[in-house]
C-alpha cells in the first residue's frame, strides 16, 4: 500500500478538498446525445472516481451554441442541468470530485457550419472552419467579449448549481481564448495584442469574473499551454507571463499542457496519430478524415517519450509560485512521484486512464507500478465513434448509453 505518500494524500485546491493528487485531464469523450451529457458519459467518469481519481475533468463544454466544435458536444443551457446533476452525482457517490471543462471554439469550429463569421481574436481566412463552409472569421469587439464573459460566468453558474467541484477554463490547444494568447491567431493592434501580457488580457478578465461570481463554492482551474510548439507560436516566456497574470486574477491551479489542434497536434500529445485507425473510424464521414488527413501534412515523426513536457513545464514551476499540475507524458507510479519531486501540486493524466479506469487505485495498493497504456492514440479517433472515446486495447463501449440523456 501506499496511503503514505504524497500522491494519496488529501489535497486542498482552493475551496475543496481532493482524496489525493490525481487529477483525469479534460479529453473529448464523444458521450452527448442531443449537446447533453449521455448516460455513456456519465459511466465513464463514475468508472474514474470508482478507480480512485480525485478529481475528474469532463471535457468540452461549450459556453454556447455556436462555442462547439463537434457535432456531438455539450453545450452549457439551464435545460440540461438534471443531466449535469446527474453526473456529478454518480461521481460524488463513488468518493470522487468532478470538474467540468469549459470552452469556446471560437474560429475553430471544424464539424459545423456557423451563421456568418466565426469570432476569433483577428480576422481573415478560417483555415480551421473552411471545409465546413466556415470561411471567414472576424475580429472580436469589446461587446463581443462582455457577451463571452457572461456566457463563461453562467455556465460556471449552472455547474454550481448542479453541484460540480471545479470548473476548468480552457485556454489552451487553439480554442478561442488560446486564439487570443497565441500569436499564431493574435494579430491584434490595441490592447488585446502585442505583448504577451495583453494577448492573455481577455482570458485573464474570463478567469477573474468566473472567479468572481463561484469562486467561493468552487476551485477555477485553467488549462494553458506550455508552448505552441511550433515557429511563430507561443513560448514558455509567454506561458510564464499568462501563468502569473491567471496567478493574479485568482486561478486556483493552472494545467500545464501544449500544442494546438490544426498547427501541432503531434506536440500536444508527444507523439502522431494512429491515421489508419483515424480512417477506420471516420470511414463514413469523408470531410472529417479529409480534414484530419490535410491537417497532419507535414508533421514531424515524433516517437513518444514520457514526461515530454517536462523541460517547457520546469521553468514555468520555477517562475510562478502557485499550485500547478502537471500533464504530459506521466504513466507510470515513478513519473507521478517524479512531478511531486519537480514541485508540481497535481498529475493530470488521460490516455492511461481511458485504458484503464481503476489505475489510480492500482498504484495506491501496489498491484501495477506503470499503466499499460502503450500511447499509440487510436483513441483518440473515437470522439466520433457511436460509442464514444475508448481504449482499443479494451472491450468496446456499451453504445446504446450514448444514446440515451444522463437524466433520463
Amino acid at each position: 500500500m501506499n496511503d503514505d505518500n504524497r500522491l494519496f494524500a488529501p489535497f486542498r485546491l482552493g475551496p475543496i478538498t481532493l482524496r489525493n493528487r490525481f487529477i483525469r485531464a479534460g479529453a473529448n469523450e464523444g458521450m452527448v446525445i442531443h449537446g447533453a451529457p449521455s448516460k455513456a458519459l456519465v459511466k465513464h467518469h463514475r468508472d474514474l472516481a470508482a478507480g480512485g481519481v480525485g478529481l475528474t475533468t469532463v471535457a468540452y463544454g461549450a459556453v454556447a451554441k455556436v462555442g462547439r466544435t463537434l457535432p456531438n458536444q455539450v453545450w452549457m443551457r439551464a435545460e440540461i442541468l438534471p443531466d449535469l446533476k446527474a453526473l456529478a452525482d454518480a461521481v460524488h457517490a463513488e468518493g470522487g470530485a468532478i470538474s467540468y471543462q469549459l470552452t469556446h471554439g471560437g474560429s475553430f469550429v471544424t464539424s459545423l457550419k456557423v451563421d456568418g463569421p466565426t469570432m476569433s481574436a483577428s480576422g481573415g481566412f478560417n483555415k480551421a472552419g473552411f471545409m465546413r463552409g466556415n470561411f471567414r472569421q472576424r475580429s472580436m469587439r469589446r461587446d463581443d467579449m462582455e457577451q463571452v464573459i457572461e456566457q463563461f460566468v453562467q455556465a460556471a453558474e449552472l455547474c454550481r448549481q448542479a453541484g460540480f467541484d471545479a470548473v476548468e477554463i480552457h485556454m489552451g490547444h487553439g480554442y478561442l481564448l488560446n486564439q487570443f494568447i497565441s500569436p499564431l491567431s493574435n494579430k491584434r493592434k490595441d490592447e488585446y495584442g502585442g505583448s504577451a501580457e495583453n494577448r492573455a488580457r481577455f482570458p485573464v478578465e474570463v478567469l477573474r469574473r468566473v472567479k468572481d461570481k463561484v469562486g467561493h463554492q468552487m476551485a477555477v482551474l485553467a488549462k494553458i499551454n506550455v508552448a505552441d510548439g511550433v515557429p511563430g507560436g507561443a513560448t514558455a516566456d509567454d506561458a510564464i507571463v499568462t501563468a502569473r497574470l491567471l496567478r493574479d486574477a485568482g486561478a486556483d491551479l493552472l494545467v500545464l499542457s501544449g500544442g494546438r489542434n490544426i498547427e501541432s497536434g503531434w506536440f500536444m500529445f508527444g507523439s502522431n496519430f494512429d491515421m489508419a485507425e483515424m480512417q477506420k473510424v471516420l470511414k463514413g464521414s469523408w470531410l472529417t478524415g479529409l480534414m484530419m488527413k490535410l491537417s497532419q501534412l507535414g508533421t514531424p515523426r515524433v516517437n513518444f517519450r514520457e514526461m515530454y513536457f517536462l523541460e517547457h513545464s520546469r521553468r514555468i514551476r520555477a517562475a510562478v509560485d502557485m499550485p500547478l499540475g502537471y500533464l504530459g507524458g506521466a504513466r507510470s507510479l515513478a513519473n507521478a512521484e517524479t512531478a511531486l519531486a519537480e514541485g508540481f501540486d497535481a498529475v493530470v493524466m488521460a490516455r492511461p486512464l481511458i485504458h484503464d479506469p481503476q489505475l489510480v487505485n492500482k498504484f495506491r495498493r501496489g498491484e501495477v507500478k506503470a499503466s499499460g497504456c502503450i500511447n499509440c492514440n487510436r483513441c483518440v479517433p473515437y470522439i466520433y465513434h457511436p460509442g464514444g472515446t475508448l481504449c482499443v486495447l479494451n472491450l468496446p463501449n456499451d453504445a446504446a448509453l450514448n444514446r440515451v440523456r444522463a437524466a433520463d
